[in-house]
C-alpha cells in the first residue's frame, strides 16, 4: 500500500453566523494549496451539515450550496492529493458520528505512521471508507472510551508520527491542533461580526485572514491543542516537542508570498533568499528575469543586491488551468510556450540572469531556457533561490520520487548541460536557512539534505 500524501489547507470558524460564508472565502484564499477537492462541515441547530465535492472552491460551492450550510461554526478543507487515486470519499472534512457525539475532522500534512496505523485498526475491526492517512484519526478517536472529546484527542495525537495541522469539529467546540514539530503552519485569528461580536479563526494561512477582515493572533505551537467554546479558548500541549522542524519549502515555494507564515513575511524571506543567492552567485549581466510567478520575489532581491536591472522578461498567461486540452501531436511542440512568453524585444542580444525558485526534473527549466535563447538572449544563466532537491518529502508536499529528480543523479554541471544554460547555481542551505532567519535546528530542510526529522516506517523504501 502507498501512503497517502496531501497537500492541503484547513479553515475553523467559532460563533459567527456566516461561518460557512467565511470558511468558503478562507478556502479560496488558500486555494494554492490543493485544487483538486474542497469541502465544509457547518455545526447548524440539528448537527453537522456538509458540502463537498472534486474541483476547485469555485466550482463546488454555489449559492445555494452555502445557503444550506447554516450555523455558527464550520470547518473547510482543500486538498490536492499527491499519491494514490482521487476518491470522492477521500474529501475532507470526513465526518462520523462517534460515541462522544458528532466530530468532523480536516487535516494538513502526512502521517507517515499511517500505514502501520490502518493495519492495526483493520485488524482490530475498524472499517476505512477511503485511502486518505486523516481517516485513521477517526478511527482511534472512534476506539477511546471517554466521552471527553478533548481529552480523546490528547490521547490519540501523540500516536501519530509525521506532520499534522487539524481542524476538528464537534457538537459543541472547534479544537485545532499542530503536530510537536510545527511542520505544517497553522494560525489562530478573530474578527468583528456583523451582530458585534467576535468570532475565532483558524487557517492554515494568514492570507486567510486578511480576506474575511480577520485579524492575526497567533501561531498555534507545535504541540499545541486549543479548544475553542461558548466558554472562550482554552490552550494545552499533548506533547513536548522533540525538536522543532518547520518545513522550509513553505518559503520557498508553497505558501502565498502574502502570508505570514512560521513568523516571517513569505514574501521578505524570498526576497532574500534572492539577495543571498547574488551574493553567492553573481554574475556579469544586463537583466535579472524572474520565472514567473514563483521566482519573481527572488528575482527581485537578486536585482536589487546585484544591481543588475529586473525586467518581467518572460510574461505568463494567467488562464490556464490543469485541465488544458491539446486537441493533437501536431501542437503538442508548443509544449511552455502555452503558458510563458519571453519579450524577444527585451531580451535579444542581452546577457540574461533567469531565477526560478526550484528545480524539480529539470525538464521545464529547460523548455524555458530554450525560449529565452529563441528569443535572441545572448547569455543565459541559471540562478535557482533554493538548494538542489535530491529528496522526496513525506510531511505533505508534492514532489516526485527520488528516482525523477535530477539533482538526485546527476552533477550540477551535467544538469547545466541538460537545461543548456551557460552558468548554473543553486542557493545553499546556509543561505536559505540564513534568508528565513531560522537554523538547521528548527526548520525541515529533508527535501535538500536528506536529513529526515522522523522516523520514516517504510515510506523511504517504496517511494523512493
Amino acid at each position: 500500500m502507498k501512503a497517502w500524501h496531501d497537500e492541503c489547507a484547513v479553515m475553523g470558524v467559532w460563533n459567527d453566523s456566516e461561518a460557512a460564508q467565511m470558511a468558503y472565502l478562507g478556502l479560496y484564499a488558500q486555494q494554492h494549496r490543493g485544487q483538486e477537492s474542497a469541502g465544509i462541515v457547518a455545526l447548524s441547530e440539528n448537527g453537522h451539515v456538509a458540502h463537498k465535492g472534486m474541483g476547485l472552491v469555485g466550482d463546488v460551492f454555489s449559492e445555494e450550496s452555502l445557503n444550506h450550510l447554516q450555523g455558527l461554526a464550520s470547518i473547510g478543507h482543500v486538498r490536492y492529493s499527491t499519491t494514490g487515486e482521487s476518491f470522492v470519499t477521500n474529501i475532507q472534512p470526513l465526518t462520523a458520528r462517534l460515541f462522544n457525539g458528532p466530530v468532523a475532522i480536516a487535516h494538513n500534512g502526512n502521517i507517515v505512521n499511517s500505514i502501520s496505523l490502518r493495519r492495526q485498526l483493520i485488524r482490530d475491526g475498524a472499517i476505512f471508507q477511503g485511502t486518505n492517512d486523516t481517516e485513521c484519526v477517526l478511527h482511534l478517536l472512534a476506539k477511546n472510551p471517554s466521552d471527553n472529546l478533548m481529552a480523546c484527542m490528547k490521547e490519540v495525537l501523540p500516536q501519530l508520527v509525521g506532520a499534522f495541522s487539524m481542524v476538528v469539529l464537534s457538537h459543541d467546540r472547534l479544537i485545532a491542533a499542530r503536530d510537536p514539530y510545527g511542520f505544517r503552519p497553522l494560525v489562530l485569528g478573530e474578527r468583528p461580526t456583523k451582530d458585534g461580536g467576535t468570532a475565532f479563526v483558524v487557517a492554515s494561512e494568514s492570507c486567510a485572514f486578511d480576506l474575511i477582515g480577520a485579524q492575526l493572533i497567533r501561531e498555534i505551537e507545535p504541540g499545541e491543542i486549543i479548544c475553542i467554546s461558548d466558554k472562550g479558548l482554552e490552550s494545552s500541549r499533548f506533547a513536548e516537542s522533540p525538536r522543532l522542524a518547520k518545513c522550509v519549502f513553505e518559503h520557498v515555494y508553497f505558501a502565498r508570498p502574502d502570508s505570514f507564515v512560521f513568523g516571517e513575511s513569505v514574501y521578505q524571506s524570498r526576497q532574500r533568499m534572492g539577495e543571498v543567492l547574488s551574493q553567492e552567485s553573481g554574475v556579469e549581466a544586463d537583466m535579472v528575469i524572474p520565472v514567473p510567478d514563483s521566482g519573481v520575489p527572488a528575482s527581485i532581491g537578486y536585482s536589487r543586491k546585484s544591481g543588475i536591472p529586473f525586467e518581467l522578461g518572460i510574461i505568463r498567461n494567467h488562464y490556464i488551468g490543469r485541465t488544458f486540452i491539446q486537441p493533437s501531436q501536431s501542437i503538442r511542440s508548443f509544449g511552455v510556450k502555452i503558458k510563458l512568453n519571453p519579450q524577444a524585444h527585451l531580451i535579444k542580444g542581452k546577457r540574461v540572469v533567469v531565477v526560478d525558485d526550484s528545480l524539480v526534473r529539470g525538464t521545464t527549466s529547460q523548455k524555458i531556457i530554450r525560449l529565452v535563447r529563441a528569443a535572441g538572449a545572448k547569455e543565459v544563466h541559471f540562478r535557482l533561490a533554493s538548494p538542489p532537491t535530491t529528496g522526496p518529502c513525506f510531511y505533505g508536499v508534492d514532489t516526485p520520487k527520488k528516482s525523477q529528480l535530477i539533482a538526485s543523479k546527476m552533477s550540477t554541471e551535467d544538469i547545466r548541460k541538460f537545461i543548456d544554460a551557460d552558468t548554473l547555481a543553486y542557493l545553499s542551505i546556509e543561505g536559505m536557512l540564513k534568508a528565513v532567519k531560522g537554523s538547521v535546528d528548527e526548520y525541515c530542510a529533508a527535501c535538500f539534505d536528506g536529513k529526515y526529522p522522523t522516523g520514516l516506517f517504510g515510506l523511504d523504501e517504496s517511494e523512493s
